[in-house]
């Protein structure tokens, strides 16, 4: 049985929220269109998406937005803008930047910029890091957190020195804000506070917000502007955006001011995990709502003990499981929203405990 299909099975969910159904999506969004009288954009042109992107604006603390279709394209195209701006092809990434693993190069292939490494593949990277770099730089990306070492957050006065630098060496830096809405929690700070000091931005309306899809690009209004050409250019200029917008903006307040209480969710399920302690968790305290779970089992175990959880007890417990850098250890990822949140403690130990004693048998 394929992984979609025994998912599908299940009544309870670990990581993010249990699945709706397409057609529950449809009727909210249908709801909310109606009573907020919403007409379709043309080609990004309408009331509904430019309240969107002005209100986005205004929270973050930018000048203008513009909403794009991918985060993939928001991302390209703001690197090579900066770029373009400094006359500068130099780009500092982080080595588990989301550029550099999940984008089938396009900044190569398409000639976009090209990349640095800066820090270590296992920390935030750090302003001495970045000094450390012999070359001048057009621009340096910062994602916070940093989802492949475990939504690690750098410190609030290594964030400060970093944009300080920056503004110091004329280097644009760029926010890859995946999960902003998540760090701005997990920090105790305003997303303004956060993104202040940061040139341009990106945010993410699936993720965290549980929107159908898109993002947000954001900086001042001659950087968005022509962003927009952009755009056209690489194939983004989708005739309506509407769906995408209305499943976003019908949802954001309400996963906002829920953040705080998915990171305390997150730190009882860091109590509850001591109780286990032949696991790892990385970071050793939340920094936000996500945590990698280190098991001293090859992911194949990992994947079947999962498969068995769901099969004999209706739970799915994580997404594939990945190699670690040890033997005989994986990792799995968990994002704690509101399938943990309506879980009791009680009831998580238990699933726990049948895992763990699937992984023991095996």
């Amino acid at each position: 049985m394929s992984n979609a299909n025994l998912r599908s099975q299940c009544h309870t969910f670990f990581s993010g929220s249990s699945p709706r159904p397409a057609a529950q999506d449809f009727a909210e969004m249908a709801a909310w269109c109606q009573a907020h009288d919403v007409q379709h954009d043309s080609y990004g042109e309408g009331k509904l998406i430019q309240d969107f992107e002005n209100k986005v604006a205004t929270l973050l603390g930018f000048e203008a937005a513009r909403f794009v279709i991918t985060g993939t394209l928001a991302q390209s195209v703001a690197l090579r803008l900066a770029c373009q701006d400094r006359n500068n092809q130099l780009v500092a990434l982080h080595p588990t930047a989301h550029v550099l693993l999940h984008e089938s190069s396009n900044y190569q292939l398409l000639e976009h910029f090209i990349s640095l490494n800066v820090g270590s593949p296992q920390r935030p990277w750090t302003v001495d890091d970045l000094k450390a770099l012999p070359d001048r730089l057009g621009a340096a990306l910062y994602e916070l957190p940093m989802r492949e070492i475990g939504a690690q957050l750098p410190a609030w006065e290594e964030l400060d020195a970093i944009k300080e630098y920056c503004r110091e060496q004329h280097i644009h830096l760029h926010l890859d804000g995946a999960r902003l809405w998540e760090a701005a929690a997990g920090y105790g700070k305003p997303l303004d506070s956060v993104t202040a000091g940061f040139d341009s931005a990106y945010v993410s309306f699936y993720k965290g917000i549980g929107g159908l899809g898109g993002a947000m690009l954001l900086g001042n209004r001659d950087f968005i502007s022509r962003s927009s050409e952009w755009m056209k250019r690489l194939g983004g200029n989708v005739y309506q955006r509407s769906p995408y917008v209305v499943a976003a903006a019908m949802r954001l307040n309400d996963k906002l001011a829920r953040m705080p209480a998915y990171l305390q969710r997150t730190r009882d399920v860091y109590q509850l995990l001591t109780r286990y302690p032949l696991w790892q968790v990385n970071p050793r305290q939340p920094h936000c709502n996500m945590l990698h779970l280190y098991l001293p089992v090859a992911r194949e175990t990992a994947n079947a003990a999962r498969d068995q959880l769901a099969q004999e007890h209706g739970v799915w417990l994580f997404g594939d499981a990945r190699h670690a850098a040890l033997p005989q250890q994986s990792y799995v990822e968990w994002y704690v929203g509101e399938a943990l949140l309506s879980l009791s403690d009680d009831r998580i130990t238990t699933i726990l405990d049948q895992f763990q004693a699937l992984l023991a048998a095996a």
